[in-house]
């Protein structure tokens, strides 16, 4: 089998689209895969860490507000189109598979034209702009909220809850000694805080005026910066002397899954692949959602766990570093509480995403 991938932006659009491509090799080793993305997209450099073979078509997403660099962009969207049909032909795929991003829609689109049958992933509650645009072209719409069939109520035929392919590749996840290379101790109760891969400004200016309050906990902190915000409060942590000031700041987590097996506690955004891998591990959180994404969606995403108890919500416009250390506290010092969030996330989890995904593969590819 002939599987075109296709996702970018954010490795949130990425690492599922990688996710189920690795469910797909262990069960048929001779499966064939391509990726197609942007040349200055995040997913170029993850995907050929992958070594799987990498196209590329030149496109950007569209504005909502009319201008003239709207118009370069049609003329650029329609420019792809002609070159996503050529990698569609030279691959000859037998089938085409979006998992979100506006590099989906010139070849998503494309392979309709050509006759390829589709399947688009939608991991947001409210559908993106793109998801949206390819609805009417597609095969198959695969979601992840239940929520999100509001936003595809002319197809309903197509669309099959699958959850996100995140979720089973990290549900098998066993709690090990992780935390001892941030110098944490893996037994001790840990919040893990982080605000993507990048970093949230927001999240680590909280952080940092929480400092003084975290002396003397009998919890630890291990806080992912990212690259840009790392010196500065690096700095701000040397300048506190206090040996049961147990915090780690590092700028990235390259092993997070095996982090969040071991953690009692997270803080972070509430993008979509990130709650598929906090349900499928079954980990109480404290979900701050970015208010710079579109139709606010990781505002909805978020209250599809804190509606079942399985995490908090604190809305960026109100978090301090007060606020933070105060929903700390109340979680890390009461272990029932976060029992239950526990279980109620565990029963959202997704353990079989995948392999619901593969399942509407084969039915497709067989017709």
């Amino acid at each position: 089998m002939k599987i075109l991938l296709s996702g970018g932006g954010t490795g949130g659009h990425v690492y599922p689209a990688l996710a189920l491509m690795r469910r797909i090799q262990e069960l048929n080793p001779t499966a064939e895969f391509l990726y197609v993305g942007t040349e200055k997209g995040l997913e170029k450099r993850i995907v050929k860490e992958y070594g799987i073979p990498f196209a590329s078509v030149e496109i950007k997403g569209f504005k909502r507000s009319l201008s003239l660099d709207t118009v370069k962009t049609i003329r650029m969207f329609i420019s792809s189109i002609k070159q996503a049909k050529k990698i569609v032909k030279n691959f000859q795929p037998d089938i085409v598979i979006g998992t979100g991003g506006y590099v989906c829609a010139p070849i998503v689109y494309a392979a309709s034209k050509l006759g390829v049958p589709s399947i688009i992933h939608e991991q947001n509650s409210v559908a993106g702009i793109t998801n949206k645009f390819l609805a009417r072209y597609v095969t198959k719409i695969a979601i992840c909220f239940e929520e999100v069939r509001n936003d595809f109520t002319k197809y309903p035929e197509k669309v099959c809850f699958t959850g996100n392919p995140r979720a089973q590749e990290v549900s098998t996840v066993q709690k090990n000694a992780a935390l001892e290379e941030y110098n944490l101790d893996s037994e001790k109760p840990t919040v893990l805080i982080f605000g993507g891969s990048r970093g949230a400004k927001k999240i680590n200016d909280a952080f940092v005026e929480a400092l003084p309050l975290l002396a003397n906990k009998d919890y630890q902190v291990l806080i992912a910066t990212g690259d840009i915000h790392f010196e500065k409060i690096q700095s701000q942590l040397t300048k506190i002397k206090n040996e049961k000031f147990n915090v780690s700041v590092v700028s990235y987590i390259p092993n997070m899954p095996e982090v969040f097996s071991t953690v009692s506690l997270v803080v972070s955004r509430s993008g979509a692949t990130t709650l598929a891998e906090l349900t499928a591990l079954g980990l109480p959180s404290v979900l701050i959602p970015s208010p710079y994404v579109t139709n606010d969606h990781q505002t909805k995403n978020a209250e599809s766990l804190v509606n079942k108890n399985a995490a908090k919500l604190i809305n960026e416009s109100e978090l301090t570093g007060e606020k933070l250390v105060q929903i700390l506290d109340d979680l890390m010092l009461n272990p029932n509480m976060r029992q239950e969030m526990a279980r109620n996330a565990k029963k959202m989890g997704m353990p079989d995403a995948s392999d619901r995904i593969i399942e509407v593969i084969n039915k497709i590819v067989k017709k």
